[in-house]
């Protein structure tokens, strides 16, 4: 019941309407067993996701999007209940009709960090980034082969050799001053970044978007959103942790890496910044401290240093 959706065209057209998406929904839900159940759309996220009354969460992938409902599915199924916050629990997932794929999950509990995270008193603060460090550590530890046939990029040389390739005009696309774009190729010339890293499982949006909290004591509820997920140098998932869970404050960031067990270059994790798929070094910008020196070198140790 839902259309083929191939094009960014589709997309616009389908995905935002739910006069056409509602209908399969519900036709889905059906088959899954849960008809009749009250459908609430959340109103954030890059792909169509519903909540199915109050234990069911279903997500769902466009044609264009599909292997990424395949990985979502894998991922969080080869996860589930071996790290220390808890991830959705798969209850089915697969293809739905015309190229779509869903994923049946568990509904976590909890209120979203990025929206909680200015009531949440330091000290609580300290004891949260703690947490995501152990989470990460643990992560990564897992044995990421199960997962090679679903994830990439398989070849993590090649793949840093795309992104370099297209770094410049990516920020360019973004409007990164031409003062900034003309240190982009001598500064990732000049950190050394491994071709062959140990392969580690990525989750690659490390952010507090990303994060469930209970504010009765502040602990973590939930880890979610498991599609963009990579295999890769651990380095790379720092990332989002840096630009969204630490936010450029040196001493959560120290905390954090601690209880990770390892504490990363700034500049090595600034290249990965530049580098990441999703990469848009003007927002970030907006979003954090940029120091007066205008270097790309001063702008990792405001991001990334520890104190």
């Amino acid at each position: 019941m839902l259309p083929p959706v191939e094009t960014d065209e589709e997309w616009d057209a389908v995905v935002p309407d739910e006069t056409v998406m509602r209908p399969g929904v519900e036709d889905l839900c059906a088959r899954l067993g849960l008809s009749g159940a009250p459908l609430t759309r959340f109103p954030d996220g890059s792909q169509p996701v519903y909540a199915v009354g109050d234990e069911h969460v279903l997500k769902l992938f466009p044609g264009a999007a599909a292997q990424d409902g395949v990985a979502e599915g894998r991922v969080l199924t080869h996860v589930q209940g071996r790290l220390p916050v808890p991830t959705p629990q798969v209850r089915d997932f697969g293809p739905y009709e015309n190229g779509w794929q869903y994923v049946l999950m568990s509904r976590l509990r909890g209120e979203n960090l990025a929206g909680a995270w200015d009531r949440v008193p330091r000290s609580h603060r300290e004891r949260l980034v703690t947490d995501v460090g152990e989470t990460l550590a643990v992560l990564h530890s897992l044995n990421p082969d199960p997962l090679a046939d679903v994830l990439g990029p398989g070849d993590w040389g090649a793949f840093l050799d795309r992104q370099r390739a297209g770094a410049v005009e990516q920020q360019r696309a973004h409007g990164l001053p031409a003062a900034w774009l003309e240190q982009i190729p001598e500064f990732l010339a000049s950190v050394p970044l491994p071709r062959a890293p140990h392969r580690s499982l990525l989750h690659t949006e490390v952010m507090q978007q990303h994060f469930l909290v209970d504010p009765d004591g502040w602990r973590l509820t939930g880890l979610f959103d498991f599609e963009p997920a990579m295999i890769g140098d651990r380095a790379y998932d720092f990332v989002g942790v840096g630009l969204f869970v630490t936010r450029g404050d040196p001493n959560l960031l120290a905390r954090l890496a601690r209880a990770y067990g390892h504490t990363f270059e700034p500049s090595e994790l600034l290249a990965y910044t530049v580098l990441h798929v999703y990469s848009n070094l003007p927002w970030y910008m907006r979003e954090l401290r940029v120091p007066a020196e205008g270097t790309l070198l001063a702008l990792a140790e405001a991001w990334f240093g520890t104190a």
